[in-house]
């Protein structure tokens, strides 16, 4: 399929079967999400993949009774660093660095840079940028997916508090943010066979 015939082809499932994906596939989809765009390509957020049918159960109680946690093949959750400033900021360069065999020295005004972005910002508003780059990466696993046949649903109707909980997240300095079920959809999930539903393109765009 063309990229165009995936997104149409893309729906959020309700029901998955209970066959599982191939594991190079799905490595193969984690490591084009992790290419995703990321603001001063920073990534502030990392995936938890949670492969425990235990803990997985008991995340159903934070996904509002939503089976699909449990019953899909695999299910990632997308965590934001809790801890945003200048320590990431330093270990960000070092990889740039490291990577483009730059000396650390040359990137001092990159550093210099981002340091004071993110100074100016309240708790609140880190977090809510870490939010944010999690959401981009969510949208390029779900883009990708489609192109691979693998079907998802992405799921923010959770409580991050609990999820955080099972999770042990805390220790790890890291917050939910969103979920993503991988799998294979049921045959008999209704909703694959509705007609998608989006509105013209010409009131989506607006041009100025």
């Amino acid at each position: 399929m063309n990229v165009m015939e995936a997104l149409n082809w893309r729906y959020a499932v309700r029901q998955f079967s209970p066959e599982r994906l191939d594991e190079c596939k799905v490595g193969e989809l984690l490591s084009a999400t992790r290419l995703s765009a990321t603001s001063y390509g920073l990534q502030p957020y990392r995936m938890i993949r949670v492969d425990d049918m235990n803990v997985r159960r008991s995340l159903i109680e934070y996904s509002y009774g939503q089976e699909k946690v449990a019953d899909c093949s695999h299910l990632i959750v997308f965590a934001v660093q809790t801890r945003i400033g200048d320590e990431m900021v330093d270990r960000y360069v070092r990889s740039v660095a490291k990577t483009r065999g730059i000396p650390v020295d040359e990137l001092k005004g990159l550093a210099e840079h981002m340091k004071s972005v993110f100074s100016g910002m309240t708790l609140e508003q880190r977090r809510e940028w870490a939010h944010q780059q999690a959401y981009i990466a969510l949208g390029t696993m779900l883009t990708v997916a489609s192109t691979m046949e693998i079907d998802t649903c992405p799921m923010g109707g959770i409580e991050a508090d609990g999820y955080d909980a099972v999770l042990g997240l805390s220790d790890k300095g890291l917050s939910t943010s969103v979920v993503c079920s991988l799998g294979m959809r049921h045959p008999e999930d209704e909703n694959a066979y509705l007609k998608k539903v989006r509105y013209d393109l010409s009131e989506m765009v607006v041009v100025v």
